[in-house]
């Protein structure tokens, strides 16, 4: 899938508020220039999508249902 597939899909399922779609996007978008950037710009660049994640913690504990729709 590419960026503007998931972009659509994220639109679409109304789903902007999920951190980790936005992550993926993020991952998809750099992935997709990643033959644009030098290798120290795309290191930087992921080094800053996955400190993002880090930051997210484990915000879904005790919200698992509501937020991933488990049963």
């Amino acid at each position: 899938m590419n960026s503007q597939d998931l972009a659509k899909y994220i639109e679409k399922t109304n789903s902007i508020s999920k951190p980790w779609l936005l992550i993926q996007l993020r991952i998809q978008k750099l992935k997709e220039r990643r033959a644009e950037l030098s290798p120290e710009e795309y290191t930087k660049k992921l080094a800053d999508i996955h400190q993002d994640l880090m930051n997210l913690g484990e915000w879904w504990v005790g919200i698992e249902d509501e937020v991933f729709g488990v049963k």
